[in-house]
């Protein structure tokens, strides 16, 4: 018998980092036509494991030819530093300190982890989906654009068929199967990172964080770059080294779903919570990767803060990034595209004919843009965020968690956030996080305000 493992296997590693070397512009030309020619296959396009099991010869010349490109040189690597000082260095509006950083009410937290749960929760039942299956499958209930649960409800079976949900997900998250919040690991890691706070407080490093994970945190639990990380920790690899060696995910969306807790301690401290979102990152991503997440909290701390309005939002997050990055391009590609367009399908579509043929569903960069243009679109409407982001497909749960983290804080409290997105979750989530199972959200929200307070 045969053990398939997603997202580890050499074989299935090279297709990733073959297209990832494009993606950097390093010449990877010769090495390709060496791994095509001896039977290698692309990269599979959506799962984490191709079949049938690689011979042995190939899986050989796999781990040889991961070897050759890792040792290529990106012309990019000037503009998008992973180092903190370096990227400092490159950002010339870098947010200064804050003397007097404002409170983050807890009324505010728990709408932000509502929030994040909501939007995580509405995209889990079409992630994996094309855009036209997810379009498709929402049409038939009526519910385009979004504003609801989506429902098998009154959906034909031919379309049920050909655009079947996602086979974990549908037995918990379609409207009529939602009990409470299911374990995700967009919801996994906001408990880790406070668990990480409460254990080591704001000075935690990188290493506190790996062995953290080795200790609470389920292998099995873990996706792209996390696992490719893991595995790296249980071979003896330091970090930062988990993120370079062997890991063709490290500039995919992980780190970025990583980062709401580090932006809602740091209310109206937006370069602290980059830096601490850093220090998190940089354990299994790199470049554009670890950008999502210094984005991504410096954004929520702005929000955290006080701030009312989300394109202040994005813009304080757009300080803390490299300007000349591909991530920083991503998030003015969409943000531009969304103010230039009405039709939300639209600016879906825009998006989709720069990315769709080039970069997996799960990289940082298409769901940066989709992020960013949803929110733009959206203007603050806490099921317009969700709904949008959900919408334009890609990596839907993410997405929409983090939209709906965003939103929550801009809403200002729980019940300003609509019961029929609140009152499905029943006040509790389910994770194998330890201590954290069948937690409240207003529970969480306690706890997430405790470590903002802390020095």
């Amino acid at each position: 018998m045969n053990v398939r493992l997603t997202w580890v296997q050499p074989e299935d590693l090279v297709g990733h980092e073959l297209r990832q070397a494009a993606q950097d512009g390093r010449d990877a030309r010769e090495i390709e036509e060496r791994w095509y020619a001896a039977g290698g296959a692309p990269a599979p396009d959506r799962a984490g494991a191709s079949e049938p099991p690689a011979p042995r010869r190939l899986r050989a010349l796999a781990e040889r030819i991961l070897e050759d490109l890792a040792r290529l040189e990106s012309p990019l690597a000037a503009d998008e530093p992973t180092g903190l000082d370096e990227i400092v260095a490159a950002c010339p509006h870098w947010p200064g300190p804050v003397d007097a950083a404002p409170l983050a009410g807890r009324d505010r937290l728990h709408a932000a982890w509502l929030g994040r749960a909501a939007g995580c929760l509405l995209g889990k039942p079409v992630e994996k989906l094309p855009l036209d299956g997810i379009r498709a499958l929402a049409r038939a209930t009526g519910n385009w654009p979004l504003t609801t649960w989506f429902t098998a409800r009154g959906v034909p079976a031919d379309l049920l068929a050909a655009h079947p949900w996602n086979r974990r997900s549908a037995p918990t998250s379609l409207a009529e199967n939602i009990d409470g919040m299911p374990e995700d690991d967009d919801l996994n890691h906001p408990l880790l990172t406070l668990l990480l706070l409460q254990r080591h407080g704001r000075s935690f490093t990188t290493a506190d964080l790996a062995r953290l994970w080795l200790d609470e945190l389920p292998a099995g639990r873990t996706f792209t770059a996390e696992r490719v990380a893991y595995g790296n920790l249980l071979a003896g690899v330091e970090p930062p080294e988990t993120a370079r060696r062997r890991n063709p995910f490290r500039e995919w969306i992980g780190a970025q779903i990583r980062a709401d807790a580090h932006g809602w301690t740091h209310p109206g401290d937006p370069a602290g919570a980059a830096a601490q979102a850093h220090r998190d990152a940089v354990l299994t991503h790199t470049g554009n990767g670890v950008y999502g997440a210094m984005f991504t909290a410096a954004a929520l701390a702005v929000a955290a803060g006080g701030e009312s309005d989300v394109h202040g939002c994005l813009a304080a997050g757009l300080r803390v990034v490299p300007p000349h990055s591909r991530y920083a391009r991503a998030i003015r590609l969409g943000i531009g595209t969304a103010g230039t367009e009405g039709d939300f399908d639209a600016v879906v579509d825009r998006l989709h004919a720069v990315y769709a043929d080039t970069h997996h569903w799960v990289h940082v960069l298409p769901n940066a843009a989709l992020l960013a243009a949803a929110l733009t679109h959206a203007d603050g409407d806490f099921t317009r965020s969700i709904g949008l982001a959900v919408s334009g497909g890609w990596d839907t749960d993410s997405n929409g968690a983090t939209a709906g983290s965003l939103a929550g804080l801009l809403a200002g409290g729980p019940d300003a956030l609509p019961e029929h997105w609140t009152a499905p979750l029943k006040n509790r989530l389910a994770t194998s996080v330890p201590g954290f199972d069948r937690t409240g959200f207003d529970t969480l929200a306690a706890l997430t305000h405790q470590e903002a307070l802390r020095p």
